[in-house]
């Protein structure tokens, strides 16, 4: 367990406080789905909730300021024919989402300036590749129109979405279920959990493992991993006893992590929030009535426990803020929005401060919406750190951009030629060492 010890931290006395009834989403039928994902997405703009949907998938997108009860007849994204498993806001465009579902295909959505008035069916383009359900979708940090997919065929994808293509597919890398993928901070590598209890650190690019660690937690349960700021990779899972676990590991090292922790005995996932800013980790189990907040230092025991938050009723999933879309004047330094069974409760967490003045070591410069590099300046093997703005005088959001998809259909003939070329030349080759080992014999 965690030594409670006194120790001088700005973000001890983070207060955390549901809002009033009025400022939540009411009357809203969330996803029954048994997926862990955290069946929400957040950014300055919207608030997205995977919903119970007949004949389909569907999802709910709203604007931050429509709160209170949600009319039944309220329109949806509703294009997929089986249920959403995932969803993800572009990180450089505050009206592009992205959706992974049961029927293997992923979508890409343009949501309108001011929300839905009309139910939207019509993805702006549709990726297929995945044989089974799409489980996990996330975009690049830094690289314009650069998404990853990973579904329950144990691939992962890496799509250039400005075409359409599947650019990367990593294969033979997973034995079983992915539990999560998580780009690093400047995305040059990404980081896995998967069933057979494996970390993976994997470069996409070269589609090569750069490093792994063999039960990095030894509960059968679901784990997650995420990169840190610094580059080390932070874990949750379950010990073989089932107690929930933390962990902090080295990619370069992963023998033996860097500090573990045990929590409690629940089974509910550890759904893992950070915040790059501060180093601050939020974990949210699913099932669970409480947040708890964590700090990682340089400095032993690395990982040091700061508070929870607790409220009455449990979670179905949770919705995170990016920082830019935070109020500074009240000191806020996150905001949660919690799913009921029925409704969407915002949670916001502040430091109390006297001052009225912008509190600069509570929000250092943090990642804006414009992107670093295109997706073809990544794929071709360049790296972008992500572009920081300033927060003094709050983020003023830019002017929605259209997502263009250049997928004629010549070029798509024309990529779809030169694949079947491909595979007949790989067949050919496989003919030929056929006939070469039987001489051999």
């Amino acid at each position: 367990m965690f030594r409670r010890v006194v120790r001088a931290s700005k973000f001890r006395h983070v207060f955390g406080q549901a809002l009033k009834n009025d400022q939540c989403y009411d009357d809203i039928r969330v996803s029954r789905v048994t997926w862990d994902s955290s069946f929400c997405a957040v950014n300055p703009k919207f608030v997205a909730i995977i919903i119970e949907a007949s004949g389909g998938g569907a999802f709910l997108v709203l604007p931050l300021l429509k709160t209170g009860r949600i009319d039944k007849a309220y329109p949806t994204v509703c294009g997929h024919t089986g249920p959403v498993l995932d969803i993800d806001w572009c990180p450089h465009n505050d009206h592009v989402i992205a959706s992974g579902s049961e029927d293997c295909t992923v979508m890409v959505w343009q949501i309108p300036e001011n929300g839905l008035v009309t139910p939207l069916a019509e993805p702006v383009v549709v990726l297929e590749g995945h044989s089974k359900r799409v489980g996990i979708v996330t975009w690049h940090p830094t690289a314009r129109n650069v998404l990853m997919s990973a579904g329950c065929d144990n691939l992962i994808i890496i799509w250039n979405v400005g075409t359409g293509e599947a650019m990367i597919q990593l294969e033979d890398m997973h034995p079983d279920v992915i539990f999560s993928a998580c780009w690093s901070r400047n995305g040059g590598l990404i980081c896995t959990a998967c069933k057979d209890k494996k970390i993976r650190v994997i470069d996409p690019r070269k589609e090569k493992i750069v490093a792994e660690k063999d039960k990095a937690h030894d509960g059968a349960r679901p784990m997650r991993a995420i990169f840190l700021a610094d580059g080390n990779i932070f874990t949750t899972g379950f010990s073989r006893m089932s107690e929930r676990q933390l962990a902090l590991w080295n990619p370069k090292s992963m023998e033996e992590p860097i500090s573990v922790h045990e929590l409690d005995t629940s089974n509910g996932v550890l759904l893992p929030f950070y915040d790059a800013d501060t180093n601050v980790v939020y974990l949210c189990g699913k099932g669970d009535s409480s947040i708890r907040y964590f700090e990682i230092t340089d400095e032993a025991p690395f990982v040091h426990y700061l508070n929870t938050f607790s409220s009455k009723e449990p979670q179905r999933g949770m919705g995170y803020m990016p920082k830019r879309g935070l109020d500074v004047n009240k000191c806020e330094i996150a905001r949660f929005y919690k799913l009921h069974e029925r409704k969407c409760e915002p949670i916001i967490m502040t430091v109390p401060r006297k001052s009225d003045l912008f509190q600069d070591d509570l929000y250092p410069d943090t990642a804006g919406p414009d992107c670093a590099i295109e997706a073809e300046d990544w794929f071709d093997g360049k790296n972008g750190e992500p572009i920081l703005i300033s927060l003094k005088n709050g983020y003023v959001p830019g002017k929605n951009r259209d997502l263009k998809v250049n997928t004629s259909p010549e070029l798509l003939r024309e990529v779809k030629s030169l694949r079947d070329l491909v595979t007949l030349q790989d067949r050919r080759i496989a003919k030929l060492e056929d006939q070469i080992s039987k001489v051999a014999i």
